[in-house]
């Protein structure tokens, strides 16, 4: 079975998922001063990994809910660091980016004003509710100069990194099929709290499987959402079994997710299959892969083959050394505005949301 040095040898060209940006590995660059905004995402610790980070100083939070703040202070990760107002955090010295943390409702509002402020941003998922208001802000930060970096946790997944240099190097040939399934059981109070948003757990968790699915297929001709609700008995009206599927012109793609599913985690996969092989990720968060080819490509052979990869990945090692590599000017985004505002409407869709629905706000202000 190839391990993940063999695959990288036999790859060759296949970016490792880092855990520094090339300034800091060549010792020549101070850590870039990263400030949080919110603690209400569900993947707020990430925070953590920014700690841990030797491209990065975290600066401090700002936790606009007067509730979210009080059990903040109290917290063994959030507790570690200084407290600021959004006017004081936004104006401290040095800050280079901001990383935007809040409950989804409130992602795009304190996007913008970091944006505004002159800060590059890494945003959660999804990007909001309001197509044509994450639109204003990336129209935005590219008259800025600014990153965007979303927070997709599957980008820098070195399973996917595989797939992806095969894809690009051409051995799978034409993709003609995606499947993926990204799902987990959610807890009463979780579902309460998904119950929110109009789009369901397609919305919430299906999103990182379809910005995968871009990233192999790019923008659909059309997405068709097929909602179903398993937990009618439940003290909420959350879609809970969703199912998108994406047409193309040579490709169709089908994407699930569910909040019910026992073991989901066991299950979450992403397959693509093209004229001259498959690749097989399962289980997604500890990756490994089959991948088939129709004939031998480099120190792979004809037929299938299982690849590990150890040590086991971690989430959002690989996005803040790259985060940090971007801001320096040391390379540019391998994704961008046309890639991230194909996902989020492909995403809304997928849930059966029509963006046209959710117009931009009134641009916010901030006193500086």
């Amino acid at each position: 079975m190839p391990s993940r040095r063999h695959v990288l040898s036999a790859l060759g060209s296949i970016p490792a998922v880092s855990v520094l940006s090339p300034a800091v590995a060549r010792g020549k660059a101070e850590p870039l001063k990263y400030l949080q905004i919110g603690t209400g995402h569900a993947h707020a610790n990430k925070l953590s990994t920014y700690h841990e980070s030797p491209d990065w100083e975290v600066v401090g939070i700002v936790e606009p809910d007067p509730e979210r703040l009080a059990s903040a202070r109290k917290s063994d990760l959030y507790g570690q660091f200084p407290f600021y107002s959004l006017d004081d955090g936004l104006n401290l010295p040095g800050l280079k980016a901001v990383g935007i943390e809040t409950e989804v409702r409130n992602l795009l509002h304190f996007a913008e004003l970091a944006v505004d402020a002159g800060y590059h941003i890494h945003l959660d998922k999804p990007a909001g509710e309001s197509l044509a208001h994450f639109r204003r802000i990336y129209e935005k930060a590219e008259r800025a100069n600014l990153t965007i970096q979303m927070g997709y946790m599957y980008r820098y997944n070195p399973a996917v990194t595989l797939m992806m240099d095969c894809l690009e190097k051409g051995w799978l040939g034409e993709p003609f099929e995606v499947h993926t399934v990204m799902s987990k059981v959610i807890d009463a109070d979780g579902r309460k709290g998904l119950d929110d948003y109009a789009g369901g757990i397609m919305f919430e968790l299906g999103c990182h499987i379809v910005d995968l699915t871009l990233n192999v297929l790019g923008a659909p001709d059309r997405v068709t959402a097929y909602p179903r609700r398993v937990l009618n008995e439940a003290d909420d009206s959350l879609v809970d079994n969703m199912l998108a599927v994406l047409e193309y012109p040579k490709a169709t793609a089908t994407i699930r997710s569910a909040a019910v599913e026992v073991e989901g985690f066991a299950r979450r996969h992403f397959v693509v299959c093209g004229t001259e092989g498959t690749c097989h990720i399962q289980p997604l968060d500890r990756p490994s892969v089959k991948l088939a080819l129709s004939k031998d490509r480099g120190d792979f052979h004809k037929g299938y083959q299982e690849i590990t990869f150890d040590p086991p990945y971690r989430r959002y090692v690989g996005d803040a050394a790259d985060f940090a590599a971007i801001i320096r000017g040391e390379k540019a985004p391998r994704w961008g505005r046309p890639h991230d505002l194909a996902v989020q409407e492909t995403v809304l869709r997928a849930a059966g949301v029509n963006p046209d629905d959710f117009p931009a706000p009134q641009p916010p202000t901030l006193s500086r």
